[in-house]
């Protein structure tokens, strides 16, 4: 293994590491969360959060992708001053960007609660805390993507853990606090939302302090490898300004459509299901999705985003170099890693998924979070694969393909939701079916256009098929351990025990023994 192909590799895991930790600390603080605000303030927590995610994916979201990008190519080339002037450039860029789109979600709350959301009261209440955060995740993402296109991903790994820990201590806090507080006040679940919002602030907050004190220490190190530099030719900031626009907005408008289903689906959901008897509760409905649907398959997914985010600037450096057959590679080792923890963590949750919801989120409907798991658990296969086809496609400078694709994807995904929340009885399971559709069709058509572009072939046996097989071993096993136990001993927790022990052991033996036979 290449010492290029063993680093990208290498800070990959790291980044995707701190990104499963991430996760399960998200997932453990929305436990007890869950038990502060309540199921109603939780639905209103994630819608507030969709609509937040659209704001920030606008203003802020393509920033580390185009810095990592952009600085990846000058530090390859040796252009350090330019790497500067790109690293300026690129602060002002974010300041600009999400000061207004923080000044935008502060001011129009009411009207977005008012005129999109009539079905969440006091949604406006956590939109306002919100908002100064997409500032905060501006400036951060940045700095991210100077570290990341330098081939590092340990700052962003310590900071993203650092900024988890801090939201979940304060939005425990702070969700309490206002709970007691306005516990008379008609809107007192919106004020629970607002103070896990207010974890969000915060976390962002502090990941930030940390990177600006780490580029402090760093600053004079780059000082001096940009006082060497001889090659760069010098750069006006208007060409660098729209140098960073160029690359942020297939970015931007790739992930917009993404993030604009989830809140096309809450407002369809919330709007569509007033007045019906499919469901009890429209935001405890949309609670149980965030949490006992969201949150679980958010931890798998968030290993693609994390490789994904390594690949980037390796597959930048390759490609500068006409180094085709190095991307190829590079394509092929990072899938197969996803789905070496995607497919598992699928077959996992579609067998275990309600005593795990059991066990977690006892205040919700561990039935209908079930089936939510079951039918819509696939997602985390099929965004993995559109995840890191999508950053392989922005790594060759074909920036405009993922959003083409995924506009055709999200055009299906509107028209296939309406028609089940209009004609059919599915009621939230269509949200699910709707996401887990979402990212089948922008995967297909990367890899298409991947075969087109450099030539790129999928490996099937070692990428999906051992996985797969000793996935299915693994969940026949961890279902039936499970099933022996609960009769025997009664307990969920204990019953799950066993079950993951089992999963382990006939996920990993088959896997052993496939690696023996030179299969995988």
């Amino acid at each position: 293994m290449s010492e290029n192909k063993r680093n990208f590799l290498v800070h990959g895991g790291i980044l995707a590491m701190a990104g499963i930790l991430v996760r399960i600390i998200g997932m453990f603080y929305r436990i007890p969360l869950v038990n502060i605000i309540g199921s109603d303030g939780n639905g209103i927590y994630g819608a507030a959060y969709n609509v937040y995610n659209i704001m920030l994916v606008l203003s802020a979201y393509g920033l580390p992708m185009a810095v990592s990008k952009l600085v990846s190519a000058k530090f390859v080339a040796k252009q350090f001053k330019n790497a500067a002037s790109i690293f300026k450039c690129a602060l002002i860029f974010a300041t600009c960007t999400g000061g207004i789109a923080a000044l935008l979600l502060f001011f129009g709350a009411d009207f977005i609660e008012n005129v999109f959301y009539k079905g969440v009261p006091g949604m406006a209440i956590p939109l306002r805390i919100l908002a100064p955060t997409i500032f905060f995740v501006a400036i951060l993402g940045v700095m991210r993507g100077f570290y990341q296109g330098q081939g590092t991903m340990i700052p962003t790994a310590v900071s993203q853990i650092a900024e988890q820990i801090v939201n979940a201590a304060v939005s425990l806090l702070a969700g309490y606090f206002l709970i007691q507080a306005y516990q008379s006040s008609a809107n007192t679940a919106a004020y629970g939302a607002a103070g896990a919002t207010l974890g969000t602030a915060m976390g962002a907050l502090t990941a930030l302090i940390f990177l600006i004190v780490l580029y402090l220490i760093y600053r004079p190190t780059f000082a001096r490898m940009v006082a060497k530099d001889r090659v760069s030719k010098r750069q006006y900031d208007r060409d660098i300004y729209r140098t960073i626009a160029l690359t942020m907005i297939p970015i931007i408008l790739g992930q917009t459509f993404y993030q604009i289903s989830a809140v096309i689906d809450d407002m369809m959901f919330s709007n569509m299901m007033i007045g019906t008897d499919i469901t009890k509760s429209i935001t405890t409905d949309m609670g149980n999705f965030n949490s006992s649907y969201s949150l679980l398959i958010g931890i798998p997914q968030g290993v693609a985003s994390a490789m994904s985010a390594s690949m980037l600037p390796s597959i930048v450096a390759s490609y500068t170099q006409g180094e085709i057959g190095a991307v190829r590679k590079k394509i092929k080792e990072t899938l197969k890693t996803n789905m070496f923890i995607a497919i598992p963590s699928f077959v996992g949750l579609f067998v275990l998924g309600k005593p795990i919801i059991q066990l977690l989120f006892a205040r919700y409907d561990s039935t209908q979070g079930g089936m939510m798991l079951k039918i819509g658990a696939i997602a985390v296969v099929f965004y993995t694969l559109s995840t890191v086809t999508s950053s392989a496609l922005q790594g060759i400078d074909e920036m405009s393909t993922p959003v083409k694709h995924s506009c055709i994807s999200l055009v299906v995904h509107i028209i296939l939701v309406f028609v089940l929340l209009k004609f059919s009885r599915l009621g939230i399971y269509a949200i699910v079916i709707g996401n887990a559709s979402f990212p089948i069709i922008i995967f297909i058509l990367n890899i298409i256009s991947l075969y087109r572009h450099i030539g790129y072939r999928m490996e099937y046996r070692q990428t999906f098929i051992v996985p797969a097989v000793c996935a299915l071993i693994m969940g026949v096993a961890a279902g039936l351990v499970y099933d022996g136990m609960i009769k025997l001993t009664a307990s969920n927790i204990l019953s799950l025990m066993a079950a993951f022990i089992a999963a382990g052991i006939f996920y990993f033996g088959p896997l052993f023994v496939a690696k023996k036979k030179k299969w995988y």
